[in-house]
């Protein structure tokens, strides 16, 4: 669609305000709607529900400027409405940049909950005073196999007994944790 088009052949409808019929809106969406996609969608990095957005808003700046549309200066409407994309597409782009990023719902749903540092500390210090009340043999497997991490083998070797009794060691110590501490018996198993 033309400048010229517009107004030679067809009749111009203005609504009270002065803007731009529906008709002739349609007629710019047909001719010039997937140009400015293909630009806008570029412009937005490959977002094409974006660019839809744009393409609305770029379509709805036409509609309020009509004078812009039946100008005599120029053959085609296509640059004006180019302009107008491009400058729309930066403006969001600025926008997006001076605010946050937006979090979806999913994203909140799925998100770690952390604990708190007091609750965590609290569990530290709960959780020293039930080691400290095993025996000594049980404390040694416990703190090597649990806390330092060391295999079943390496706790044997280190301690100077036999694997199987590393085994039964670490058992019954976690038993006593359980009966000693039963709000954190989840956490032990």
């Amino acid at each position: 669609m033309t400048a010229g088009t517009i107004t030679s052949t067809t009749p111009t409808t203005r609504t009270p305000h002065g803007t731009t019929a529906e008709h002739e809106l349609a007629a710019l969406q047909r001719e010039h709607g997937r140009p400015l996609l293909a630009l806008l969608v570029r412009l937005c990095d490959g977002d094409r529900q974006r660019a839809e957005d744009l393409v609305q808003e770029t379509l709805v700046r036409a509609w309020q400027h009509p004078e812009a549309l039946r100008a005599d200066d120029f053959e085609s409407v296509r640059p004006w409405l180019m302009t107008v994309a491009r400058r729309l597409a930066i403006d969001a782009r600025r926008a997006r940049q001076a605010r946050p990023p937006e979090v979806c719902d999913a994203v909140l749903d799925h998100a770690r909950v952390l604990a708190d540092h007091a609750e965590r500390s609290a569990a530290v210090l709960d959780v020293r005073e039930a080691v400290k009340t095993l025996t000594p043999h049980h404390r040694d497997v416990l703190v090597l196999v649990y806390f330092e991490g060391a295999s079943v083998a390496e706790a044997a070797r280190t301690l100077g007994i036999p694997p199987g009794t590393v085994k039964s060691r670490a058992y019954y110590a976690l038993r006593a944790l359980r009966r000693v501490l039963p709000g954190y018996a989840a956490d032990l198993r």
